[in-house]
């Protein structure tokens, strides 16, 4: 593609790290201007830093007051929001029985209250424009169930159930809703995830990478990027008929 984003005013939330970065980089390299969010502004301005016409804006999906005002903020600076996408996650897994009430809504507060506030905010300036997308970075877990994480599957589920009654919602409006379900991404949560794995099983921190590398189908850790061009592919030419979707994104079928 060749500027085929040019101008467009994108929202990446959880832009600091990770896919919400390589989403960023690649919606300002065809030509986009990119908001990016998240809590921490050094690991915004690092994203800022890597590509043009990215600019940081301090976050808090989980504080509905803060994503009112920062998305307003980012607005009014750079104009009505042409792509959101609502990538900000936490990604922990337990026992459902070891579960307490705390652990549950600490996911869903990010993952899908996270989702659904920056959505609306973004549809405020977005709704009546002749072109708009949403995309939503859920997980395998929001296509199956995840063993050991059966909060953090629940939360992922809500996410793909959100895209899909906008879809519907907004249905020949020419804004479109989609989720994008990766399975283990390289990404700093995975390396996270390896240490936590070993420290509760005794595994060593290989046999514990296996754990999400063989989960993958194709045997290995996607590569951010890879969600990163879905992403472009979604906003591309000829991408209004994909609505309501959940592309997998897991080297084979989930």
């Amino acid at each position: 593609m060749t500027d085929t984003l040019d101008g467009k005013h994108a929202l990446v939330t959880g832009g600091g790290s990770g896919i919400g970065r390589a989403v960023a980089l690649a919606l300002a390299g065809e030509g986009a201007i990119v908001t990016v969010t998240g809590r921490r502004a050094e690991a915004l301005e690092e994203t800022c830093a890597a590509g043009p016409c990215i600019h940081a804006q301090v976050m808090d999906v989980t504080d509905e007051d803060s994503v009112v005002a920062a998305t307003a903020a980012a607005v009014a600076a750079r104009g009505p929001v042409d792509i959101h996408v609502a990538n900000a996650g936490r990604a922990e897994g337990n026992a459902l029985h070891k579960t307490d009430l705390a652990f549950w809504r600490r996911l869903m507060a990010t993952n899908l209250d996270g989702a659904f506030l920056t959505i609306r905010e973004s549809l405020r300036s977005m709704r009546g424009r002749s072109w708009g997308r949403v995309i939503a970075v859920s997980s395998m877990a929001g296509i199956r169930g995840l063993r050991g994480a059966s909060a953090y599957t629940a939360s992922k589920h809500g996410m793909l159930g959100l895209v899909r009654g906008l879809s519907e919602d907004y249905l020949g409006t020419g804004l479109t809703f989609n989720a994008l379900c990766p399975g283990y991404v390289d990404t700093p949560i995975v390396t996270r995830n390896v240490e936590t794995i070993a420290a509760r099983t005794g595994m060593s921190p290989t046999e514990a990478a296996a754990v999400m590398t063989d989960s993958n189908r194709h045997g290995r850790l996607v590569a951010p990027g890879e969600v990163a061009a879905a992403a472009l592919w979604l906003c591309g030419p000829g991408s209004g008929s994909v609505n309501g979707q959940a592309i997998e994104i897991a080297g084979g079928q989930v």
